[in-house]
């Protein structure tokens, strides 16, 4: 019996040095930072704001009605790297310049790595519809995938888990739940073609066009309807690509017959 107790304890004691946190210097930085930005946040402007045609005012005025911003747009990503463990290494690096708010694994295992309030980098430059700083928008999710790989079960549903959590805490409409490619048609295109876009809509996270759908009409302008949408049409070649990508898991350049009708079908139903 002693023999087994000091076996469990030296297991434990094992267990509890292998999990020991790998990001614990990151970890302090992350908190400097953070610190840093409260006291941004807690500094009052000066006074008088300095200009001979402005007329100081006598004092300063704190209003009593504000809060924190708050996202508007959840965006989602595959990582292009071969492993959590690399993205969370890449988004710990200062020289890379990247981050996000989730990194989710193949397994299902969820990391936040910022505030849902804090702006991460992970938008770049990017466009939906007339907001020009995605960043400071949204939040980003980022989901542990070669870019040439299907998503695991595990993986969606923890992503679904998150999505729920999100969409409630800041009413996140459902047509703002898009990815890196709808943002970015140029430079971007994940998550990839694999990505079940129809089964996050089935739960409430984005648009999804109807299995009958009108015939369209003659004058029906396509290239204007992914404007509408949220779309950059600056590259209308990209911004087709994207929306084919997105909604019809399809690759090839051009707006087909089908195409068009689908992107119909969604103006009719929510625009």
């Amino acid at each position: 019996m002693k023999q087994l107790l000091r076996l469990t304890f030296l297991v434990t004691v094992f267990s509890i040095g292998c999990s020991r946190n790998p990001y614990k210097a990151t970890n302090k930085s992350h908190k400097e930072q953070v610190k840093q930005l409260a006291t941004t946040i807690r500094q009052l402007p000066e006074l008088p704001i300095v200009s001979d045609s402005v007329k100081p005012a006598p004092y300063w005025v704190g209003t009593t009605n504000f809060n924190l911003r708050k996202p508007s747009y959840v965006i989602i990503h595959h990582t292009a790297q071969h492993s959590a463990t690399q993205t969370l290494k890449t988004f710990t690096l200062p020289g890379t310049q990247v981050s996000s708010h989730y990194v989710i694994g193949k397994d299902g295992v969820v990391y936040q790595m910022l505030n849902d309030y804090l702006r991460s980098w992970h938008a770049g430059n990017s466009r939906w519809g007339n907001q020009l700083d995605m960043n400071s928008a949204s939040i980003g999710i980022e989901l542990d995938n070669t870019g040439f790989q299907y998503f695991d079960s595990l993986q969606i549903n923890s992503l679904l888990v998150v999505l729920s959590k999100l969409k409630k805490e800041f009413s996140i409409p459902i047509a703002n739940f898009i990815g890196h490619g709808d943002i970015a048609p140029t430079r971007k295109n994940d998550p990839n073609w694999r990505f079940p876009w129809e089964l996050l809509a089935e739960n409430g996270f984005g648009l999804w066009y109807d299995e009958v759908r009108d015939t369209v009409p003659v004058g029906f302008d396509a290239i204007a309807g992914l404007r509408i949408i949220g779309f950059d049409i600056r590259d209308t070649s990209a911004a087709i690509l994207a929306f084919k990508r997105h909604f019809l898991q399809d690759t090839t350049k051009g707006m087909t017959p089908f195409a068009k009708e689908v992107l119909f079908n969604l103006h009719k139903k929510y625009y």
